[in-house]
């Protein structure tokens, strides 16, 4: 991310209007191992795959900012990885975590992972010092600590329906689950912050907070991201949790959040009125059947109806409802960043 996207994000973070609308996209290995042309298992493999990958996206749109950019990662593989889940790689998809808990009682035997040691964490980390230099001298920085959120990376050690089962048949037992991944991830982001000095935001993705009602948000999510939100003196805090979100909606600015990142199925206007004003809304048109399989006019017209569904858009960051899908072509993105421009 370069210094002027930095700064203006910090600018609409205070109230101010940019002077132009702006959007940003969240981009990882969903999308960017395609568009770059080469297989995804490469992009993983290969750290100079994954720069020039990167390196292309940020000057072919400068007009854009790509979060949280520079994204040192393995698909939903990294925090699992430091529990010792197996890893299930393949050439052309993401990979995934093998569960590492198969009983309840599983649980009482995990230990927390040491962040500088165990798993993929270590190679995240010294690719992004490896590359530090060659990222500055192209006039980016890293910016944002990054992590999943406890009830996300809950749901890869044990399964989304063992862990919401879990939930009612052995609710301490998840607690204690929740209360040790949330150890886990302060000492990750923590550990982020103290090895790159020039990161002063925190990224985290979670969208099991979208499978949970109301009563369970308040007792299970809410105190953990405002601890993790809290992990360093941050500047910037994104959430992104694409699925149900109104859930967490009213209680963002608690979480300590400042963008948010959230489902395409809730509008621009109706998530305005449940976040408040003092969140930047990071949204919001379909990912997948619109900007990756609809034409530049479906792009072009899913946009403008959103900016007409909403009065003031200031407070708005024009993206997708979600990540950077698979397959989204260079002329989709370019007509979604003028469009923007023209508003």
């Amino acid at each position: 991310m370069r210094i002027d996207q930095w700064d203006l994000l910090i600018r609409m973070v205070h109230g101010q209007t940019p002077e132009t609308p702006q959007s940003g996209f969240i981009i990882d290995s969903p999308w960017l191992p395609g568009w770059f042309g080469t297989p995804t298992i490469n992009y993983y493999t290969h750290d100079a795959i994954w720069f020039e990958a990167n390196k292309k996206a940020v000057e072919l749109f400068p007009q854009t900012i790509f979060f949280p950019g520079f994204w040192s990662e393995y698909g939903m593989c990294t925090e699992p990885s430091a529990f010792g889940a197996r890893l299930i790689w393949t050439r052309d998809s993401l990979p995934h975590a093998d569960k590492v808990i198969h009983t309840i009682e599983t649980i009482d035997q995990l230990k927390k992972p040491n962040v500088r040691s165990d798993g993929l964490l270590p190679f995240m980390i010294h690719r992004l010092l490896y590359h530090r230099k060659l990222v500055e001298d192209l006039g980016h920085h890293i910016k944002f600590a990054v992590s999943r959120g406890p009830l996300n990376i809950a749901s890869f050690l044990m399964g989304t329906t063992e862990l919401m089962t879990a939930l009612i048949t052995d609710r301490e037992k998840v607690i204690q689950l929740l209360d040790l991944i949330t150890d886990f991830t302060m000492d990750w982001l923590r550990y982020q912050k103290d090895m790159i000095d020039s990161i002063e935001g925190i990224m985290i993705l979670d969208d099991l907070v979208g499978f949970v009602g109301e009563l369970d948000f308040h007792e299970l999510a809410l105190p953990r991201f405002k601890e993790l939100f809290s992990a360093f003196p941050s500047r910037i805090n994104l959430f992104h949790n694409d699925a149900h979100g109104l859930v967490c909606a009213p209680h963002l600015k608690e979480m300590g959040c400042h963008i948010f990142n959230f489902s395409f199925e809730h509008g621009l206007a109706e998530m305005q009125a449940a976040g408040g004003d003092a969140i930047i809304l990071m949204g919001n048109i379909p990912p997948r059947d619109v900007l990756a399989q609809g034409a530049p006019g479906d792009v072009r017209d899913c946009l403008r109806h959103a900016r007409q569904t909403v009065g003031d858009p200031k407070r708005i960051l024009w993206s997708v409802g979600g990540g950077m899908p698979q397959d989204v072509s260079n002329e989709n993105l370019h007509i979604f960043i003028k469009t923007v421009e023209e508003f």
